[in-house]
């Protein structure tokens, strides 16, 4: 099995062999779990981060490309250097900008990898939220676009999430847009009537597979994550009936990582939770499963949320993992404080020790 680019092991100075480690283990949460307001589901199980912080501040990016905000931090090593794609809020909106490190802590900012595409296409008001794959030869991005934001100066990208493409010869680009190559898109009926937009690709026996998050808005928006699959990266790829947990799951965005210990896929994601203030991201989930495309959706744990992030104790958005030695990194922004809102979120870092090990019998 070839994996994705993002489990490439980094070679570089924050690969501390010399770091003991047991491994990071899924236990019950004690006493309740917690409830929301209109009853959607709660993890039974924790999965704690180590957290280290804001390591990516928003507002000095090139041209201003995120001063209103750092945010949907993907990251993936290649030869010794990470790259972060990440949604820059800059003056005009929302896209992809590219900040390289050699440690994960000290970023160098490069702004902007994309630009909008032009009146009538459906990038034309964001083109952001980059999934990167090498096929051996050439980088493949699959990025999210929409014709639609809130109003200016926040530029909040809105429905519909598209699922678009581009290419590169070099993993910093410059990337050229492929309008000629629809993904998918979305469907009435189907549980990616409202979104369909990019998540982590693989591949796995000869086939690629995408994590991709849908939604349908029905009594408010549900979200969940599917399965769309390919043997041709500059094609239609075809989507699964089902997804692989329930929309009443409220996920989105989707970063796998095989542990090989115990042959077991994790596949790390974002939980949206409800309160008074309304709908807001509070949480990174990770599911478990020993099948690619099986999913039980009882196996699942809190990895990072108020109770063990150092700065953001109510909003934790959006995670993608990269392995660095024995380590996991889980990079994820936030707002901090007690704030909830899209805006002036950084990008912070958390750690798993390795191996990941689910509970006994599970």
């Amino acid at each position: 099995m070839t994996l994705s680019i993002l489990f490439v092991i980094a070679s570089i100075g924050l690969r501390n062999e010399s770091v003991p480690t047991k491994g990071s283990h899924v236990v019950p949460i004690t006493g309740s779990p917690k409830a929301y307001k209109d009853g959607r589901p709660a993890a039974a199980y924790r999965l704690d981060a180590i957290d280290s912080g804001r390591v990516l501040l928003h507002g000095d990016g090139p041209g201003q490309c995120d001063y209103l905000g750092a945010r949907e931090a993907i990251v993936f090593d290649w030869k010794g250097t990470y790259y972060l794609h990440y949604d820059g809020a800059g003056l005009k909106g929302w896209l992809a900008c590219l900040a390289t490190s050699k440690d994960l802590a000290n970023w160098t900012k490069h702004g902007p990898v994309l630009d909008f595409g032009p009146k009538g296409r459906l990038d034309s008001a964001s083109a952001s939220s980059p999934w990167i794959y090498f096929d051996g030869s050439r980088w493949h991005m699959f990025y999210l676009g929409t014709p639609n934001t809130t109003p200016a100066p926040d530029f909040v990208p809105t429905f519909p999430y598209l699922t678009m493409k581009a290419q590169s010869k070099s993993p910093s680009g410059p990337w050229e847009k492929q309008y000629d190559v629809v993904p998918f898109n979305t469907k009435p009926g189907t549980y990616y009537s409202a979104t369909a937009s990019p998540g982590h690709v693989l591949e796995d026996g000869g086939e690629f597979l995408m994590f991709f998050s849908g939604s349908i808005q029905s009594r408010g928006i549900q979200r969940t994550l599917g399965i769309a699959r390919t043997k041709n990266l500059n094609y239609a790829w075809a989507l699964d009936p089902e997804p692989i947990v329930p929309l009443e799951e409220q996920v989105e965005n989707s970063s796998l990582y095989y542990e090989n210990a115990n042959k077991t896929w994790w596949l790390f994601t974002n939980h949206i939770g409800i309160d008074d203030r309304g709908e807001y991201t509070d949480a990174v989930w990770v599911y478990w499963s020993r099948d690619i495309n099986k999913w039980n959706r009882k196996d699942r744990a809190i990895v990072l949320d108020g109770q063990n992030c150092a700065w953001s104790k109510d909003c934790i958005g959006m995670p993608s993992v990269v392995q660095v030695g024995r380590r996991l990194a889980v990079l994820y922004d936030a707002p901090g404080g007690t704030s909830v809102s899209h805006m002036k979120r950084d990008i912070g870092l958390a750690w798993l020790n390795l191996p990941l090990i689910p509970p006994p019998g599970k």
